[in-house]
């Protein structure tokens, strides 16, 4: 009986920016756990290989491309699928980006994309999914958020903040509709092998440090997020809302 809480047969899944890294990964995870996959990117022959992938494997995925940023272009996306496929039940608020400058030489369009890729289109996409969640009385978004939503480190000082904004963002998501049955949380990864920290992946100084830095003495594998991501979209979360769930291998947990 247990693991049915877990089940997400019968569940609609989008996950935004979900053509590589952790959202593939989370998107893969979703659709084993049973749930039909729609995959979301601006690029759309990464997202037709994504989807290609996904399908191979025996899911049932739809394709969904969109720009995050653009709140017009959101909501005549996510109108248009619920109207012609069906409801979205799920939503990872995944598409992100990272920038990598001392904060006194930061570039102020760089600062502004960051902005808007990291934390408008939380907003955008969630405010367009939530408005049919709501007449629904259901439903369950998950934002991803960072170790950086609680920690800094130098050269990062913007992604940091709209990190920080996600983490808020989603306590004012959970305040504003947990009365309409919604459960919105945040998943934080700490540090993961993946194409957004392919530099510091590369940089054998960082991973050392790394290494001494994080408790469990490692990156951290983007499968190792698959099993927070699906208690956050499945029933057994359904008294949770408004938190975020680091998933880090105790690096926010230790000095």
């Amino acid at each position: 009986m247990s693991l049915k809480l877990f089940d997400l047969t019968g569940k609609r899944a989008l996950v935004t920016g979900s053509s590589q890294g952790i959202g593939l990964a989370l998107a893969r995870g979703l659709a084993a756990a049973g749930a039909e996959i729609v995959v979301n990117g601006r690029d759309t022959a990464k997202l037709a290989l994504a989807a290609q992938q996904l399908r191979a494997e025996g899911f049932t995925v739809h394709m969904l491309a969109f720009d995050a940023t653009n709140h017009a272009d959101v909501r005549l996306a996510v109108d248009g699928f619920e109207a012609a496929t069906g409801p979205i039940d799920i939503l990872v608020n995944n598409a992100g980006m990272q920038h990598r400058t001392p904060l006194e030489d930061f570039p102020a369009e760089a600062f502004e994309r960051l902005l808007q890729t990291n934390v408008a289109s939380v907003f955008h996409v969630g405010q367009a999914v939530a408005r049919h969640m709501i007449r629904r009385g259901a439903g369950k978004i998950i934002n991803i958020a960072s170790v950086q939503t609680a920690l800094a480190r130098p050269g990062i000082a913007p992604y940091t903040a709209t990190k920080g904004a996600v983490g808020n963002l989603t306590k004012g998501m959970a305040t504003d509709w947990a009365k309409y049955g919604l459960q919105c949380n945040a998943l934080a990864p700490g540090y993961f092998d993946t194409p957004l920290n392919k530099a510091l992946v590369e940089d054998p100084a960082f991973s050392a440090w790394l290494a001494k830095r994080t408790p469990a003495g490692r990156w951290g594998n983007v499968e190792e997020l698959v099993g927070t991501c699906i208690f956050l979209a499945s029933a057994a979360s359904s008294f949770v809302n408004g938190t975020t769930i680091y998933v880090d291998g105790g690096i926010t947990a230790s000095l």
